[in-house]
């Protein structure tokens, strides 16, 4: 039987305490890496780990830093609104760990770059670098808006917890641990968050699925209620949640997170070698299908307990997003101590990317700016530089939670931001990379193109949002056990809003596509430009720069169609070979400096 909620009570002392030890625990993992090893006094041990670390915090953290709090809030309260569907988005994982292990991770290892965007200077020219730049920033200041902003928002209503106290600690907490111990915290503090996310989403379910008689029950609930969806196999692109559009469209969002989304690279460059950074992403991937998994099972055990009367109609919670945290309050309201667990798994997920994101946008800043303003800048000035950059982005992303407070539900608005942004971001990569004819203009003008279009149709969609039809929910059992009925002779509420102008079709296109979509702007358009102004020779290519799709995924193939496939990159292309035979290959490529540079990080 449904439970009816109602009010859930606030916070108790423990609750409190639950959290605070949480946020110490991370403090102190900062502090330990601080006053620990070579004391965060270099810039290669601040912002990559002395290229040293073991593939499984990497792996963690792989997982912690863009599984977070998105999930934790975004994913139980997507199943629970719109059914199963989402589930898919697995499947795009695994496409984004092949594609990413077989081309981008290989070119990024064989260059020891510490900014990615290292390999658009090298491959086009520093303006595309500075391209490449502007839409990182652009892209992880948005989203880390909506990773303080959506937990502190959530809580604030259902727990009591201030909401600006919340954001601000947040903020505050990462910075510090970020600033004073490195990527090394960011890394084992992700670990230790992840842990604490998977015991707060497990002990909701354990606890929800007992309240309901069993998982078995849980599902019979979530059938009956047409929440168990897994049949959209249409091609059309406007519907919001189907097998192609989260299996392939999402694929491109994430790929752009993995392959070329510095605080993702950041962390697999820290492992040192290209095999263990490959044993880390698998083992992420994997991290991921599960953590995935086990939001969805919240989002049909808070269903189910909720089946016959919606807290949300009811007016119980003001958002949707705000489910998990209701439900905990209602499962362990009178438990001194779960709340508090509950909650810092929210504040956990938070933690762990907001971390990796101040530690990758002081990177991206350091290598790409203030080494081109000042190249001969020295050791020391330079890491005090990148930590001074921490604190900066810190403060700069607790103030666009402003913005974030505006963009609607949390998922899709996360998800939304990556393919608007990640999408060109992509795109620019895989010119370089695939496309050997492509020049600068071509990679330039592709790009901006390409992020003109999803944000037209990306904000198109937020001022004229699709209707996503979603399953109805139920409130019949709400007043059974209420000492005064409602009037069941309720005035409808009339629809005075304007209708969609017809340009509105194309913003009901799923967000699952913008990314692939503006990605396939970005080629097209760059390639047109690029033989409009003169293309580049591939035959002249400097094959480490690139990729070849014949290389990566039609290595089975007869050389004379991999020949083809190569589009004239193929003179003096070496096979897939041991690591330190490519490193000594890659010194005949480099130029003086970066040779002198390369052997002494040998050294």
């Amino acid at each position: 039987m449904a439970i009816t909620p109602g009010d859930v009570g606030m916070f108790h002392a423990w609750d409190y305490v639950v959290i605070a030890l949480v946020l110490l625990v991370s403090t102190c993992i900062g502090l330990y890496y601080a006053l620990a090893g070579g004391r965060q006094k270099t810039a290669r041990e601040f912002l990559l780990a002395d290229r040293n670390m073991n593939p499984i915090p990497v792996a963690m953290s792989l997982v912690a830093s863009f599984i977070s709090a998105i999930t934790v809030l975004g994913t139980p309260s997507e199943v629970y609104r719109h059914g199963t569907m989402f589930w898919y988005i697995c499947f795009a994982y695994i496409i984004t760990g092949i594609v990413t292990s077989r081309t981008f991770m290989v070119i990024f290892f064989e260059y020891e770059i510490t900014s990615t965007n290292e390999y658009l200077e090298r491959r086009f020219n520093k303006p595309v670098r500075y391209l490449g730049t502007a839409l990182f920033f652009l892209q992880m200041m948005l989203y880390l808006g909506i990773v303080i902003y959506a937990p502190a928002l959530a809580l604030n209503a259902v727990t009591g917890l201030s909401l600006w106290g919340s954001v601000i600690t947040i903020g505050v907490v990462c910075t510090f641990y970020t600033t004073i111990g490195g990527l090394k915290a960011v890394l084992w503090t992700d670990v230790f968050q992840v842990l604490v996310m998977m015991a707060g989403m497990l002990s909701v379910i354990i606890a929800g699925t007992s309240r309901m008689g069993g998982l078995r029950n849980v599902w019979e609930i979530a059938e009956n209620r047409a929440r168990l969806d897994f049949v959209h196999f249409e091609l059309d692109p406007t519907v919001r949640h189907t097998v192609w559009g989260l299996a392939i469209g999402q694929s491109f969002t994430w790929c752009s997170s993995y392959g070329v989304n510095q605080a993702q690279v950041q962390r697999y460059l820290s492992c040192g070698k290209k095999s263990t950074a490959q044993a880390a992403l698998a083992m992420a991937i994997v991290g991921m299908i599960f953590v995935v998994s086990v939001a969805c099972i919240v989002g049909l055990v808070i269903f189910a307990n909720y089946a016959d009367c919606d807290p949300y109609t009811e007016g119980y919670i003001t958002a949707i997003d705000q489910l998990f945290p209701y439900f905990v309050m209602d499962l362990f309201g009178d438990k001194p101590g779960l709340p508090g667990l509950c909650t810092a798994c929210v504040f956990s997920a938070a933690l762990s990317t907001v971390s990796s994101g101040l530690n990758s946008l002081s990177a991206i800043a350091g290598e790409d700016i203030i080494k081109s303003i000042w190249p001969d800048i020295s050791e020391t000035k330079y890491t005090v530089a990148t930590k001074i950059l921490a604190v900066t982005f810190g403060v700069v992303a607790i103030l666009t939670t402003v913005l974030a407070s505006q963009l609607g539900a949390i998922l899709q608005a996360s998800l939304s931001i990556f393919g608007m942004v990640g999408g060109p971001l992509f795109g620019l990569f895989s010119l370089g990379v695939f496309f050997p004819c492509v020049n600068s203009y071509g990679a330039g003008f592709g790009t901006l193109i390409g992020l003109a279009t999803s944000m037209w149709i990306g904000i198109g969609a937020m001022i004229y949002p699709p209707d996503s039809n979603p399953p109805s929910l139920s409130t019949a059992m709400c007043f059974v056990n209420a000492s005064a009925i409602p009037d069941p002779f309720v005035t409808p509420i009339v629809d005075t809003a304007e209708p969609y102008p017809p340009i509105a079709w194309l913003y009901s296109i799923s967000y699952c596509w913008y990314s692939g979509l503006s990605w396939l702007v970005c080629i097209v358009f760059g390639l047109l430009i690029s033989f409009a102004t003169g293309h580049n020779d591939p035959s002249k290519a400097d094959v480490t720069l690139h990729r070849p799709i014949a290389d990566s995924f039609l290595c089975c193939l007869p050389d004379a169609a991999t020949d083809v496939c190569r589009c004239g990159v193929g003179q003096g292309h070496y096979p897939e070979e041991d690591e330190e035979s490519i490193e000594i290959k890659e010194l005949d490529v480099y130029d003086e400096v970066d040779a002198e540079k390369h052997e002494n990080n040998l050294a």
